[in-house]
């Protein structure tokens, strides 16, 4: 019996979100060092440089470090489980491998912060008008977002066949 090809080469795709990722860091640590945050959209939008090292929405980050490891541990754990689960995904299969992929590279992007840095750099600020603000984010975050997004949409609306 021959093996269907499994969807580990969408690894190249979280390898792509990571390199973007740590880049756009980069950037941002080069260039908001100085000024702390730049209006691309007035109002709306700002580049601003943040650290958390806590998780989402800064959960945990008024601790004193040993929240770096727990969430080092879950990023790898993670990880692993769903490298394990595109293993047993075919190829062909986008919909379940391309969201996988998207998590695993997010969540490879801020373990890398979490492990250089001890904290993860955000710099994506919204805001409308001064009056409300959603926490600074990173591409890393962004990618687990939309891969989560994209799991639970296509798990609703998949279709199964009729036996």
């Amino acid at each position: 019996m021959t093996a269907r090809p499994n969807a580990l080469p969408w690894l190249l795709l979280s390898a792509f979100v990571i390199a973007i990722d740590q880049f756009t860091k980069w950037l941002a640590l080069a260039k908001l060092g100085s000024v702390g945050s730049i209006a691309v959209i007035p109002g709306i939008l700002n580049w601003t440089l943040a650290f958390n090292p806590g998780a989402a929405f800064s959960f945990l980050a008024d601790q004193d470090g040993w929240q770096r490891w727990l969430f080092a541990a879950l990023a790898l754990g993670v990880s692993a489980i769903l490298i394990v689960w595109l293993a047993r995904t075919p190829r062909y299969d986008w919909k379940d491998a391309a969201p996988l992929a998207l998590i695993i590279g997010g969540a490879l992007g801020n373990l890398i912060d979490r492990l250089r840095l001890g904290h993860v750099v955000d710099f994506i600020h919204i805001h409308w008008q001064g009056a409300w603000h959603y926490p600074a984010f990173n591409i890393a975050d962004s990618s687990i977002f939309v891969g989560a997004v994209m799991l639970i949409a296509f798990g609703l609306f998949r279709r199964t066949p009729a036996k």
